[in-house]
């Protein structure tokens, strides 16, 4: 469900974030904000000079009210930043919090079972892993056979079998064991298994700034450059011209002159999209990301369980020549009406469908005995008197009717070979010596992702499947859900390289990921957009900087509308922010040379009362513009994507340019008015 009006303004988040605020004051944490770090610093200096002139400086009330609407704004800012990093998370917390939590069943050298941490765990030890465990650590078995499913860790759909001797006795950490049991070696020490590796890629993961970024941060470096400059000079010009200006003055003709409008607003704008997102069902632990989403030109996606459903649904039955089509759906049916897994259930649903069965329930009869599936048989069915139906691999239905005096036939391999080359999972079914037919298994790409494919590709941007699958299952899930590449057969630092060749490249791209296991838990970190499902792991969602709720990969498309609304927001405000700058000037400079150089008046086009008046004027707006432009941008600038770039930089120069010089002079003239009645400057 729609989280409608729901907003991220929650009273927990508002208290952390104005208690965060202050803490924020520590200028080391300004660092990456260089435009409010002056600021606080010029706070700094007039806080102290109106302590040191309270009983000697007629101007302790001027400086007072200074030094008071500076540290507003500063910790106004602050605020605004508060909130929008709280909803961060930490990219490596839940891989570790899967590490602790695991158990083992060791064996102690008696052969009792002792129950011990996973942590613990060394190379050399041996453990026990019964049905539906966790698998504590990377080993061997050495005893037993299992099916295990490393959907998790390795991004196969499919559950695996492994075994004791040859190539396919290993086991991987927190994968889960679905059927038997196993006595495995563990093969790593604490800190070196697969599950570590992926957590120190994930902290090693670094984003990069975004383009617009960068852009923006040179543009405020330059104004404030600039603008320091010309105060820093000022006193000099002016002694010359036998005029004193107070540092408190000076320091607030540098505030009101850098563009700290934009400086404060830029994590509100941040917040926007988060609260813009929550709207989608997206929950966005990173402001950042959000912008980031509108410049991504490449994204990777996971298949299982993000372009795909997840799990292989029957969609297709197949008959032997000679055997009518009725009889190897009722023969499925059976053998199904007792097996739980998604494909028993999916083929039970599929021949009721196709024959028309009503009825809600269908049970099979007493006489019934169920066969379920086990990773030595390969295979599960039902025994009904002198029946024996069974339903599993080729191989392993051949062994069966083979000991039952059955021959495999050449059809049954060319049907298992059809379906196999498309990338579907054939399971055969067969009534004791007769081999029936063929069961198709495929992954369902999910509903409405190809046209969202296509709107992408219309953006500029590239879509590529990453995924552990074989070749011939991601090309056929490639083709059917419109992506225009893919990569298959995908290791975990595999989809990491990738996407730090992309990010390094040449053009050094934005690349967004979209994943839901934790073997995509690196990739995910390192993504400069990273959207994990919510119906993935934890360790996906803890990388992440986004959670999809609704599962959806086709949400990217709003997630890229809304962050190219936060760029044209920043974009609108920037304009705002630099073009009141101009209308403050107008308002300071005449007031601090008119006094001796009337001819200056001309320039005093507000009508300010007082020199004093003027510069409080201007700081107060300064810092009370900040609030007042909150709801532009929570509510930001829409975003058409039939606008051309021109068109839309023509529209904000127009309004919030020619706003941004209108409002000023309006509001500093409104205060001037206020502050002359109350008779403050």
């Amino acid at each position: 469900m729609k989280q409608g009006k729901s907003s991220i303004f929650q009273r927990k988040i508002l208290i952390d974030a104005f208690q965060g605020s202050f803490a924020r004051l520590n200028p080391l944490k300004l660092l990456n904000n260089p435009v409010m770090l002056i600021v606080e610093i010029g706070a700094i200096i007039t806080t102290i000079l109106t302590i040191y002139n309270i009983f000697i400086s007629e101007n302790f009330l001027f400086n007072l009210q200074i030094t008071i609407w500076l540290w507003f704004t500063v910790i106004f800012a602050n605020f605004a930043e508060a909130i929008a990093e709280s909803q961060g998370k930490a990219r490596a917390e839940s891989l570790k919090q899967t590490r602790t939590d695991a158990l083992a069943n060791k064996i102690r050298a008696d052969g009792s079972i002792e129950e011990v941490s996973a942590l613990t765990l060394k190379k050399d030890d041996l453990v026990w892993i019964k049905e539906g465990e966790i698998i504590p650590s990377d080993g061997d078995i050495i005893e037993g056979t299992a099916l295990v499913d490393e959907s998790a860790i390795t991004g196969e759909s499919a559950p695996v079998v492994r075994e004791s001797g040859g190539d396919k006795c290993g086991v991987t950490g927190g994968t889960k064991l679905l059927s038997g049991e196993i006595k495995v070696k563990i093969t790593v020490d604490p800190g070196e298994t697969f599950l570590d590796n992926m957590i120190g890629m994930v902290e090693s993961a670094k984003r990069q700034k975004t383009p617009n970024e960068r852009a923006l941060e040179i543009l405020l470096l330059g104004l404030t450059t600039v603008f320091l400059a010309v105060v820093i000079t000022l006193p000099a010009f002016s002694n010359y011209m036998g005029i004193s200006i107070s540092i408190p003055i000076l320091i607030a003709l540098l505030v009101c002159l850098m563009p700290t409008t934009i400086g404060a607003l830029l994590p509100a704008i941040g917040i926007a999209g988060m609260d813009r997102l929550l709207q989608h069902n997206v929950i966005a632990l990173s402001g950042r990301a959000v912008e980031a989403s509108g410049d991504v030109s490449v994204v990777l996606l996971d298949k299982t369980g993000t372009i795909t459903l997840g799990n292989r649904m029957a969609t297709e039955f197949i008959p032997m020549e000679g055997v009518e089509l009725k009889n190897l759906m009722e023969a499925a049916l059976m053998s199904s009406l007792a097996d739980e897994t998604p494909e028993g259930r999916s083929i039970v649903k599929l021949v009721k469908k196709e024959l028309k069965v009503k009825g809600k329930d269908i049970h099979p009869s007493d006489k019934s005995h169920f066969i379920p599936f086990t990773p030595e048989t390969c295979m599960s069915g039902v025994d009904i008197g002198d029946k024996k139906i069974r339903k599993g691999s080729s191989e392993a239905i051949k062994k069966f009717i083979e000991n039952n005096g059955g021959i495999a036939t050449s059809e049954i391999k060319t049907l298992v070979e059809q379906v196999s080359v498309k990338g579907d999972t054939p399971l055969v079914v067969a009534d004791f010596d007769q081999v029936l037919g063929v069961i198709r298994l495929k992954d369902i790409v999910k509903e409405g992702i190809k046209n969202r494919l296509i709107q992408l590709r219309h953006m500029g941007i590239k879509s590529i499947m990453i995924t552990g699958d074989n070749p011939l299952t991601a090309a056929s899930i490639a083709a059917e859900a419109g992506v225009d590449d893919f990569s298959a057969e995908a290791k975990p630092e595999t989809k990491l390289e990738m996407i730090r060749n992309y990010q390094s490249g040449d053009n050094q791209y934005l690349v967004a990921m979209i994943g839901d296991g934790t073997n995509d838990a690196p990739a995910l970190a390192q993504a400069d957009v990273a959207v994990a499902m919510s119906a993935g792991t934890s360790a996906a969602r803890e990388a992440a900087n986004m959670v999809d709720l609704d599962s959806s990969p086709s949400k990217l498309l709003d997630i890229v509308e809304i962050g190219k609304e936060i760029l044209i927001t920043r974009g609108a405000l920037t304009t705002f922010s630099v073009a009141n700058d101009v209308a403050k000037y107008f308002a300071i400079v005449p007031a601090i040379f008119a006094i001796v150089y009337p001819q200056l008046n001309v320039l005093n086009i507000m009508g300010l009362s007082s020199p004093a008046s003027a510069v409080l004027s201007a700081v107060i707006f300064n810092a009370i513009v900040i609030p007042l432009l909150i709801p532009l941008a929570l509510r930001g600038v829409k975003f058409r994507s039939t606008s051309s770039v021109s068109k839309l930089l023509g529209m904000n120069l127009l309004i919030y340019g020619a706003g941004g010089l209108i409002i000023p002079f309006a509001g500093i003239k409104l205060i001037d008015v206020i502050i002359t009645f109350l008779g403050g400057a």
